[in-house]
């Protein structure tokens, strides 16, 4: 029997799914119209700078970007696949998405670090 790791690539892709489904909609309400047009008074600049601080805050910035963006490197995947019929390809494929999704993971953990 063949061991694989599609289990790990479908878990992260469930993951961010779930964080994509739930909390990006939420964040994009309240941060593109609901704070800006004044439909409910957003916080204080120190306020979100003191969230963005701390340890969950940067905890939660990362878990949104990173599940995010591995939700997309998967999606993308199978897309290609899928769509433009190109399994011959599956390596590169891979490599290009899963690769995209950690240095933009990485990159993420390197600015909440640096702040």
């Amino acid at each position: 029997m063949k061991r694989t790791s599609e289990p790990f690539w479908w878990t992260l892709f469930g993951a961010g799914g779930t964080i994509s489904a739930f909390v990006v909609p939420v964040l994009l309400f309240l941060t593109g119209l609901a704070f800006p047009l004044g439909w409910i008074d957003g916080p204080s600049y120190e306020r979100i700078t003191g969230l963005v601080h701390g340890p969950i805050g940067r905890i939660f910035l990362l878990a949104v970007i990173s599940l995010s963006m591995f939700h997309w490197a998967h999606r993308f995947r199978f897309t290609l696949y899928d769509g433009l019929q190109i399994k011959h390809l599956n390596v590169l494929v891979a490599l290009f998405c899963y690769g995209t999704a950690a240095i933009v993971s990485v990159a993420a953990v390197v600015v909440l670090i640096r702040l």
